[in-house]
């Protein structure tokens, strides 16, 4: 019974005729007697002691510790007494009171236990104590006495640990039940407790025990043989009742179950225990996952760390869960799991406030001419990106504002800084979508490079990209004055690709992160022809190479610029090869015939496709350049061994 029957019950009305009997109604002759005489029917609670007098029933009672010790009830014998020790016994927890139940039920009963849990600092119940000491004598507890009852009654032994005296007031490490020859060693901590095996989430639905209903049971509701065979339980469930009670696997678990487990437990043979060494294994533990993921995590990018943490976490948990169910050992891993949440808290935040230093690093390096995402890919390897002078292939863009000396002679300070910045900040848009590194401004041209500071293979392609999407900005701005009134701009773009020296570069007063060589200069010279052949991207050959599939060139020169004597193909940007009209495609290919008879000189031929070119396009400032130039060749013919170049001496 998890109930204790501590007052008499008196619904009968015994009581009261017994007082009237020695009262008001003494002088009646027989009633006196009469009530005797219906005094066996009429006390229930003498029916219900005879009830267990004739059934293997353990009652319950409790303990306390109260400034009184407070006693009511018959507390029955103690399984061990300290006489019987013969010393001074060993450590359990002491009590100074009880409640147990009337003289009546104690007397019936063969057996009682005590009731009371271990309730842990956190409030939680983990732990049902076996024995506890009262003034010198170990009472057991309910557990304990229904396993006893049904094991035969066999004595109670303390089980000392090896190399403790008996006579000593020791720990013991076993509750040991003997009968004859036979022993069962039951596990213990310190207090004389055991852990209690939880099986499920506890109460009528919790699935762990079967629950019957007392009004089902009085009722006759149940099938016959129901709790036949059966150890039953008697307790509350209800919260008005307050014997519910936390613990890890419920905050409202029914106290009478926790008996039901431990019980369980003991039929069972599978007492969950604590070994001697779970502190060394616990301190193993922790160290042993600290230090692995202390090696481990800051080679890790944010994605591994927390896959790896949760490994280990996972780890930890199979291993402890694997020896509970295999081996009933109960070992602690919450320091371990710290160690290793500790272990992750402690990268991540370092990572994030080393990642958020060398972003700030770089950004104060790279900031003004890298896109912030670019900022983002170099924060995760900070140590490639410096500002040291290297050499590689990169491409170079030049661009320079067309009308813009115009528009200077027209406009205000103010109105020409607003265009200015408006024009700029669309341009530098565009470099930076395509990756680009913006390298200064300088008055109506802006200078840009791909490859540097972070290595792009693609450098060139996404050079190509950039100057289309500047020439649709330009056209944007265009539409914006046509609304506004204001005259159109233009632009010119020159790129080149090839081998140049990128880094850091200026006096102890300024520098800035830039880049110089013979390629460099190149890119200038072709935005510097782009008036000059009426077009507004001009690409050297190395640059067409290297931008891939896609796009649609149009050959326009060889040319020879300013300090170079090695003649240099370039090439303008139709545009993508989708946006490309049949009739442009018609123009594309009479234009490459008449290049072709250009080069070899047939001026007739070349003459004859320039007139149906210029049917096309009548105003092609590209045409006319090369209808004067067969005009003068004509009257004056190229030297011998003329390639088909054209020598600019001017920048």
């Amino acid at each position: 019974f998890d109930i204790v029957f501590a007052e008499a019950d008196e619904s009968s009305g015994l009581k009261r005729l017994r007082q009237l009997a020695q009262g008001e109604l003494k002088d009646q002759p027989g009633f006196a007697g009469r009530i005797e005489q219906l005094a066996p029917v009429l006390d229930y609670d003498a029916q219900f002691a005879r009830a267990l007098a004739r059934r293997p029933v353990v009652l319950g009672y409790y303990f306390t510790s109260d400034r009184n010790g407070h006693r009511s009830g018959v507390l029955p014998e103690p399984v061990i007494t300290r006489d019987s020790l013969g010393g001074p016994g060993f450590h359990a927890t002491q009590w100074n009171g009880y409640g147990s139940n009337i003289p009546t039920l104690a007397e019936g009963a063969a057996q009682a236990g005590f009731l009371n849990a271990i309730v842990d600092s956190d409030g939680v119940v983990r732990s049902l104590p076996l024995l506890a000491e009262f003034e010198g004598g170990y009472h057991e507890s309910l557990a304990l006495g229904v396993f006893r009852a049904l094991a035969g009654m066999p004595d109670v032994v303390p089980g000392f640990p090896p190399g403790n005296l008996e006579t000593t007031y020791a720990h013991l490490a076993n509750v040991v039940l003997a009968q004859g020859d036979r022993t069962f060693a039951i596990p213990v901590d310190q207090r004389v407790a055991t852990l209690i095996p939880f099986r499920g989430p506890g109460g009528p639905q919790g699935g762990s025990f079967t629950y019957h209903s007392a009004a089902d049971v009085l009722r006759g509701r149940l099938p016959p043989g129901t709790l036949e065979d059966k150890i039953v339980l008697l307790g509350t469930t209800a919260p008005g009742l307050m014997d519910l009670r936390a613990t890890p696997v419920s905050e409202v678990y029914p106290g009478v179950e926790t008996h039901a487990n431990l019980l369980s437990a003991l039929l069972d043979g599978r007492l969950p225990v604590q070994p001697d060494y779970a502190m060394g294994f616990d301190l193993l533990q922790t160290l042993a996952a600290g230090l692995l993921l202390l090696a481990l995590l800051p080679r890790l990018s944010a994605l591994w760390s927390a896959l790896v943490t949760a490994a280990v976490a996972a780890l930890l948990i199979g291993v402890n869960a694997w020896l509970y169910v295999s081996a009933a050992l109960v070992l602690p891993m919450a320091s371990a799991l710290l160690m290793v949440f500790a272990c992750y808290a402690i990268d991540t935040a370092y990572g994030y406030f080393v990642e958020s230093r060398s972003k700030r690093q770089l950004a104060g390096l790279f900031g003004t001419y890298v896109p912030p995402e670019l900022v983002d890919e170099m924060v995760k390897e900070p140590e490639r990106y410096d500002m040291r002078a290297t050499e590689r292939e990169l491409t170079v863009m030049f661009s320079d504002m067309r009308g813009f000396t115009n528009l200077s002679e027209t406009m205000s300070p103010q109105a020409l800084q607003e265009l200015l910045n408006r024009v700029f900040s669309r341009l530098s848009a565009c470099i930076r979508h395509q990756r680009g590194t913006i390298d200064k401004f300088m008055g109506d041209c802006v200078m840009a490079f791909w490859g540097a500071p972070m290595e792009t293979p693609e450098h060139a392609r996404l050079a190509v990209l950039a100057a289309l999407d500047m020439r649709q900005a330009i056209g944007a701005i265009n539409r914006e004055h046509a609304a506004q009134g204001l005259p159109p701009i233009g632009m010119g773009v020159g790129l080149n690709t090839g081998h140049m020296c990128v880094g850091d570069m200026g006096s102890d007063l300024r520098r800035s992160y830039t880049v110089i060589g013979d390629a460099v200069n190149l890119g200038s010279r072709l935005e510097g022809l782009s008036k000059h052949y009426g077009v507004d991207i001009i690409v050297s050959e190395s640059t067409r190479a290297q931008a891939g599939d896609g796009f649609v060139w149009q050959e326009l020169d060889r040319v020879k610029v300013k300090g170079k004597e090695e003649a240099v193909t370039i090439h303008t940007l139709l545009g993508r090869l989708e946006d490309i009209t049949p009739a442009q495609q018609v123009e594309l290919t009479q234009w490459h015939e008449t290049l072709q008879a250009y080069r070899r000189q047939d001026w007739t031929a070349a003459l004859a496709g320039l007139e149906t070119l210029q049917t096309f396009a009548p105003d092609n400032t590209l045409y006319g350049l090369y209808r004067q130039r067969i005009e003068e060749w004509q009257q004056q013919p190229p030297p011998p061994g003329w390639d088909g170049s054209n020598k600019f001496d001017s920048k």
